[in-house]
């Protein structure tokens, strides 16, 4: 499982532990918690001259998710692994509302303002606010891990897809195209694309095959937009007929691998706009950098018969990879991007009018929506208990807790200590594919 980070009391990184050697640290009094996601101890004395084993930290950005992994490079074995759930969505629908509104504003009968927004010019490097928010979560993760465990290298997966390549497969002059990484960069795209099932029947779990849906007899060509994922009986049936004679008879069907197969490269171009931009943040932490390609690591997992994640990808990233990669009883931490507070006061009506009081400032507790607490409520009180999770706080004072087991609700503050304070994001441990425990 997931190794426990471990610092000594000037702060020093020192060699992630077993669980049961920080229980035992624990139990004996030598050791206190420090932080509760990812779970660190801080040991009660200064060590001397520690040995300590470089790991390397590997990362596979995605658009929607990315994998992080904590290996160590001398014994293969993934030491820590996590999948961060950005929010660039939740991002761009907040401008798109708050430029509706201003949009909207000006189109009322009140004093009228030129609009400024055809004035304005992006300066070089620029990138939207989604994108900042996927890059500055990476770069978060990357400097916290740097502080509790003794990282000393960074993998990059740099290239998600080459949309050149996939555009036109004849392309030549490039190396790897002569390699065993001939077809990976297109295969990667593919099975995003479709959701690793096939196109014609939905299966999943079978061996997937690379099908043209306008074939090559009859004058298709290579490019992306003409490939899908069909299993071996829909692929034989299918032959050199085109897609709209052999769905004739479905035509839902159809439609929905039409529509599929138009799909814009949105997350392709979302990573490959960011790329750059991380690689240079990252270059800027001071560790050496290595990069690979969506393709090598493709390439890496499957080599090794791995399934796929987030952070399974992030394992197999470069070529520093080696031969067999251990992820023996590995629980990836899930986090997600939440947010801290909104600047906004006050609710609005539908006339623009406050609805609702200003934000308290100056509340009769310390406490914040998203702290973990631990609440012990009395015998003679509803909900009497030990509860420990993550609390929804109200200004009246009165808390729910969401732990492993339920909500708890109207917790007195009085009755809560607090673990650790909110930092914007959420955790849970993924333990299996459906299997998803809230972290206390």
């Amino acid at each position: 499982m997931s190794k426990v980070f471990v610092v000594d009391t000037s702060k020093q990184a020192l060699n992630p532990i077993h669980p049961a050697q920080a229980r035992i640290l624990l139990s004996a009094g030598k050791a206190a918690i420090l932080k509760r996601c990812p779970f660190t101890i801080v040991l009660k004395c200064v060590v001397d001259k520690p040995q300590v084993e470089p790991l390397r930290i590997k990362i596979d950005p995605g658009s929607g998710t990315t994998g992080l992994a904590l290996f160590n490079d001398a014994s293969g074995e993934v030491v820590f692994a996590a999948e961060i759930t950005h929010r660039g969505q939740a991002v761009r629908a907040a401008l798109t509302a708050r430029r509706l509104a201003r949009r909207s504003r000006r189109y009322r009968h009140t004093r009228y303002r030129q609009p400024r927004f055809q004035n304005r010019r992006k300066r070089k490097g620029w990138l939207s606010p989604s994108s900042k928010s996927r890059i500055g979560n990476i770069l978060i993760w990357v400097r916290r891990l740097m502080r509790v465990s003794p990282i000393a290298t960074i993998s990059l997966e740099l290239v998600k897809f080459d949309t050149q390549l996939m555009q036109n497969p004849e392309v030549h002059g490039l190396e790897y195209q002569q390699g065993t990484l001939v077809g990976c960069e297109v295969k990667a795209y593919l099975f995003e694309k479709w959701h690793r099932r096939c196109a014609y029947c939905c299966r999943e779990g079978v061996p997937l095959q690379i099908e043209h849906i306008h074939p090559r007899t009859r004058g298709g060509t290579h490019r992306v937009s003409n490939l899908a994922l069909a299993c071996k009986a829909c692929n034989r049936a299918k032959g050199t007929q085109d897609v709209r004679e052999f769905l004739a008879s479905k035509p839902d069907v159809l439609a929905r691998v039409l529509a599929q197969a138009k799909a814009s490269l949105r997350d392709a171009a979302a990573v490959n706009s960011t790329r750059w931009a991380l690689y240079e943040q990252l270059k800027a932490v001071g560790l050496p950098l290595e990069t690979g390609s969506g393709g090598l690591t493709r390439w890496n997992r499957i080599r090794q018969g791995l399934p796929k994640a987030h952070w399974i990808d992030a394992s197999c990233v470069g070529m520093s990879t080696p031969e067999q990669v251990s992820l023996d009883q590995v629980i990836p931490l899930c986090i997600i991007a939440a947010g801290r507070q909104r600047r906004q006061m006050c609710l609005m009506n539908s006339y623009g009018f406050p609805r609702t009081k200003a934000k308290q400032r100056g509340a009769k507790h310390a406490f914040r929506t998203g702290d973990i607490v631990r609440a012990v409520v009395p015998a003679h009180l509803k909900n009497a208990g030990t509860h420990e999770g993550r609390m929804a706080a109200k200004a009246s004072g009165s808390f729910t807790i969401t732990t492993a087991t339920g909500t708890v609700t109207d917790i007195n503050h009085r009755y809560c200590t607090s673990l650790q304070r909110a930092d914007g994001y959420g955790y849970i441990h993924k333990k299996g594919e459906h299997d998803l425990l809230p972290i206390p």
